[in-house]
């Protein structure tokens, strides 16, 4: 068994980053990394490559490779294993890979807090968001935070709500946003609103006439859709369940976009039912999406809300009263 320790090494401006993380091993040999060894294998993990993984940390490939060395060295096993289009870990590069993630993200968020006694500095929430709760709920709650908060910026990352749940347990984002289809049993969560998906066609559509359809009977059908993002990841997943993709005819950036052209008997677009609600195209009608991963909850997780920063703790409790004062709250 390996067991670790972080202890400090004081530098004048700059005692967080040459914090260093004291190992013993099974033999009780005492083996140190510093946070730069850390970063730079998380890079090369993120990255699948030594190379790719010193630039982005800005290092020579050699020294890079010989932190790696040294790293493996010291813990006496292979932390990579070397194939011919990069790298992998190995059971103790991602049993490391994980720790790795916790410190560096603890190792931030205690210079945010430090942050609060230096004037004049930002400070920064990082958090991910699945798209349903970028279009509900978000744009409200960051117009109210961040004019309360001019010296908080948000940085936010988009993704599904699966993604998010594992970001969050790694470290990389204090806090996120999904949906309670996603696997949040290491996590703590709290409800915001009731997120459901909707069919949009158009009233000349076939199935205009119709109260509800199910998700498989429209995939011959030609979709309009988002570019990317959460919605998109989401939906191209349920139909590759069925063995099938969705055939789109254009892909545009914003719902209402999507929602024009729905109208305009392009195609069919399935979308947040709180986004149909605000595009206003009396030329097209809602349908009830029946499966079941239609209709879900949007949940605000964390790895601890009570280690949250004090201005990451401040926004979800922003969200939470957004969520409350919504129509749909939960």
């Amino acid at each position: 068994m390996i067991h670790a320790a972080v202890i400090s090494q004081r530098c004048p401006g700059h005692p967080v980053e040459y914090a260093i993380l004291a190992f013993a091993n099974v033999e009780g040999r005492p083996m140190r990394f510093d946070l730069i060894d850390l970063r730079l294998f998380i890079a090369i993990v993120d990255l699948g490559s030594i190379s790719k993984g010193a630039d982005a940390t800005h290092m020579a490939l050699a020294s890079a490779s010989a932190r790696v060395s040294g790293m493996e060295a010291a813990l006496g096993t292979a932390l990579l294993e070397r194939q011919s289009r990069g790298v992998l870990p190995t059971n103790a590069g991602r049993t490391l890979l994980h720790h790795a993630r916790l410190i560096t993200a603890q190792t931030e968020h205690m210079r945010a807090d430090l942050q609060a006694f230096s004037s004049g500095l930002k400070r920064q929430i990082r958090m991910f968001s699945n798209t349903a709760a970028m279009v509900e709920l978000l744009p409200a709650t960051l117009r109210d935070f961040l004019a309360a908060y001019p010296d908080v910026d948000v940085d936010i990352v988009e993704r599904t709500s699966a993604d998010i749940a594992i970001a969050v347990a790694e470290g990389r984002a204090e806090f996120g946003l999904v949906a309670d289809s996603a696997d949040t049993q290491a996590l703590q969560t709290r409800p915001l609103l009731r997120d459901r998906l909707a069919v949009l066609v158009s009233r000349a559509h076939p199935l205009a006439s119709r109260s509800e359809v199910d998700f498989a009977e429209l995939l011959d059908e030609p979709f309009v859709g988002l570019g990317s993002g959460a919605l998109h990841d989401h939906l191209a997943s349920h139909a590759a369940r069925l063995g099938r993709q969705l055939t789109y005819r254009v892909r545009l950036k914003s719902f209402e976009a999507v929602a024009g052209l729905v109208e305009a008997g392009v195609g069919i677009a399935i979308l947040p039912q709180a986004a149909i609600e605000r595009s206003h195209t009396p030329g097209a009608v809602t349908l009830a999406l029946a499966d079941a991963w239609a209709d879900r909850q949007l949940l605000v997780c964390a790895a601890d809300f009570e280690k949250l920063t004090e201005h990451a703790r401040l926004f979800v409790s922003a969200l939470e009263s957004q969520a409350r004062s919504g129509r749909q709250a939960v």
